[in-house]
């Protein structure tokens, strides 16, 4: 056992029997190789990265390779989950060397932590036009002992010209309709018609985008936008990437078509598009969006749920296949012989509707269930039947490995998106589910000085200190709790940790975000990213979180504050639409009010009352905030002054706190929400 047996990552603990000398990132690991003059190496990777597993096994597990690593480096392995700044710093980096990155990403430090070598993923032989990475540990460890002043010199070079690199420039003020509308028909021509989504291969599900749509057509009535969401969401549904045995997307596809995914499931991305197609469902009433909202929310419970009430990060690719090998996509794919198998004289239907071919979609004559039938008729019944068989015979197979740590963005998402999908489709243990996420992350991530953890793992709380999108996402999700649940304290709650990005994370001259705080590890680089990735970035979460804090409360400060972080919205949007889709989404929020909507009643268990409730959480306003409670509640400010109608619940729907008119009647609220 190295070092990492000790730690909390099960990226990390997953190396702990190498015979590599393994370090986690620390002072002590660098304060070592200032001590033994030796180069750092810097391994960085995740817990459900395929690749990140085939290096391991190549050249971490080898003895030859470790004996190799010892001598001659300082080893340094991270979860880029776990500390998503050093990841961001270090990536940057490569990808200014390089022009691209991944992971596993492999990065030669000086110990005082200046880069000076990049690589990501490096064979045990020299394959394709790439070294070997023992002929690159050769190489560097050469040019450390021999050309050592040069190599400083190339270190310190880099770390200039990252400093040097722009702060991000932002607009002095938020988008407004021209911005979009420009952000709009960028999308529009990155847009893939024939199939969905945007760009080729590989193809994500840009979940954001999809809300920046939506939002979009629902304040403007624009048919092109709604169309691009719908189509996009049903291709996806209909493909690979969706499991359509048990619910829940992949990581990506690997081609254009949806078909073959890489078949990681993360938490965020079916945070995001579970919440996308209870949207979407909002919108359009599609049988097709409501069943997969609530199959990826029940996937969520039932697969990523730990015993202490939070959403692990992650499921891997790679399982065993049966013969003791882990392959990727072993627990998900299918033969018609193991078809029959399973279904005897049903198999040939289930290969017509799930496209399962003798020549098979994916490798070694295995297809990846999809649903590529667009005509015709089937029996719902012997489906349903088909798929419960089916799924019951994959839970035999070894399941692919789970990454239990809690991590507080995601789950923050997940607390959004199941509290939503149960108040829309009457399904009070999804918000139950949420409850329980959000109450562990107050238990356990958040301190007395309303500072929040980046992890947890088995109810016990990480070392590293959240960054920006853990503020902005679990704010998001305590709002979403605030207004399906009608408890206040969850409003409190993101009061508390938004209060923290003005102090901690905010430039004070331009309002511009950092996504570490000021009194944060200090690095190469303080890490500054405004675009959205495969989730949204602190900055467009934070934008987000505090202009619904603002609608609740009608706080000027925050409303501000999140008007100065959209500037850069107003920057990027037209120029990069697809890699700042929330912020595209906020800014949506912000022309449209937000509205905010409160509802009274004489008690929560009233009908009347619980009507206008739904019908608030059901309207497609852009942001619009709900809040329900009774005339007397001190629980939520937007309650103030207001009261029943001859007796009867009401709802008041305002902008700035100018209301129309109270209505008593779901439909005339329905009307004011359209």
């Amino acid at each position: 056992m190295n070092r990492l047996a000790h730690e909390t990552s099960p990226y990390l603990l997953q190396h702990a029997d190498n015979p590599v000398d393994w370090w986690p990132w620390s002072a002590e690991a660098f304060a070592e190789a200032r001590r033994t003059n030796r180069p750092v190496l810097l391994s960085v990777g995740y817990s459900s990265c395929h690749w990140c597993h085939v290096m391991a096994h190549e050249s971490f597990e080898d003895q030859a390779t470790a004996d190799y690593l010892n001598e001659h480096f300082v080893s340094v392995k991270v979860d880029r989950e776990e500390r998503p700044d050093v990841d961001a710093v270090y990536m940057e980096a490569v990808q200014a060397a390089t022009g691209h990155g991944g992971w596993p990403m492999t990065v030669f430090l000086t110990p005082d932590a200046e880069p000076f070598y990049f690589g990501t993923y490096y064979p045990p032989a020299p394959r394709h036009g790439m070294p070997s990475f023992r002929q690159v540990l050769e190489g560097v460890q050469q040019a450390w002992t021999t050309r050592h002043d040069e190599v400083s010199e190339v270190a310190g070079k880099i770390v200039r010209d990252l400093a040097q690199r722009e702060i991000v420039r932002q607009a002095a003020e938020a988008p407004g309709e021209q911005e979009l509308a420009q952000a709009l028909l960028g999308l529009t021509r990155e847009y893939d018609p024939q199939r969905g989504g945007f760009g080729g291969a590989p193809k994500f599900p840009a979940s954001m985008v999809l809300e920046f749509l939506l939002r979009h057509h629902a304040r403007t009535g624009a048919e092109g936008a709604l169309q691009m969401a719908v189509d996009t969401c049903e291709r996806m549904a209909r493909g690979g990437i969706y499991d359509q045995l048990g619910g829940g997307f992949a990581r990506y596809s690997v081609d254009r078509d949806w078909i073959v995914p890489h078949f990681e499931k993360m938490l965020y991305d079916n945070a995001l598009l579970c919440r996308v197609y209870a949207h979407l469902w909002r919108a359009t009433g599609s049988d097709l969006a409501r069943r997969v909202a609530l199959e990826t929310a029940d996937f969520l419970v039932r697969e990523l749920r730990t015993a202490e009430g939070g959403f692990a990060s992650a499921l891997d690719a790679d399982s065993d296949d049966g013969t003791g090998r882990h392959v990727e996509g072993a627990y998900y794919v299918w033969t018609p012989a193991q078809l029959r198998d399973v279904l005897g004289d049903d198999a040939e239907l289930a290969a017509r509707y799930f496209g399962v071919t003798e020549e098979g979609t994916f490798e070694h004559g295995q297809s990846v269930l999809q649903l590529p039938q667009t005509e015709g008729v089937f029996d719902a019944e012997k489906i349903a039947s088909v798929r419960r068989r089916l799924f019951d015979a994959r839970a035999r197979r070894p399941a692919p490995g789970r990454d239990d740590k809690i991590v507080a963005a995601w789950n923050g998402l997940a607390v959004a998106a199941l509290a939503e999908t149960g108040a829309y489709f009457g399904r009070p243990d999804l918000v139950e589910a949420a409850l329980g996420a959000a109450d562990l992350l107050v238990r356990v991530h958040l301190d007395e000085h309303a500072r929040l953890a980046r992890t947890s793992k088995d109810g016990r709380v990480g070392p590293n200190a959240g960054v920006l999108e853990d503020y902005g996402d679990v704010a998001e999700g305590f709002l979403a709790l605030a207004s399906v649940t009608g408890e206040g304290v969850w409003l409190d709650f993101a009061g508390l940790l938004l209060d923290q990005v003005p102090a901690r994370f905010t430039d004070p001259e331009t309002g511009a975000l950092f996504d570490t705080a000021s009194d944060a590890e200090r690095l190469i680089r303080r890490p500054q990213d405004p675009t959205d990735n495969a989730a949204p970035s602190g900055w467009t979460a934070a934008a987000g979180a505090l202009l619904g804090y603002a609608a609740h409360t009608g706080s000027e400060a925050h409303r501000v504050a999140a008007e100065r972080a959209l500037g850069v919205v107003k920057t990027l949007g037209p120029r990069v639409p697809r890699f700042i889709g929330w912020g595209l989404a906020v800014a949506e929020a912000l022309l449209d009010g937000p509205r905010e909507v409160a509802v009274v009643g004489p008690g929560p268990d009233d009908e009347r009352t619980a009507a206008l409730h739904r019908t608030a959480l059901l309207g497609a306003a852009p942001g619009a905030v709900v809040a329900c409670g009774t005339p007397d509640g001190d629980e939520f400010p937007l309650l103030a002054g207001r009261t029943l109608i001859d007796g009867a619940p009401a709802a008041y729907v305002c902008r700035g706190f100018v209301c129309d008119l109270p209505v008593t009647d779901p439909e005339a609220l329905r009307a004011r929400l359209a």
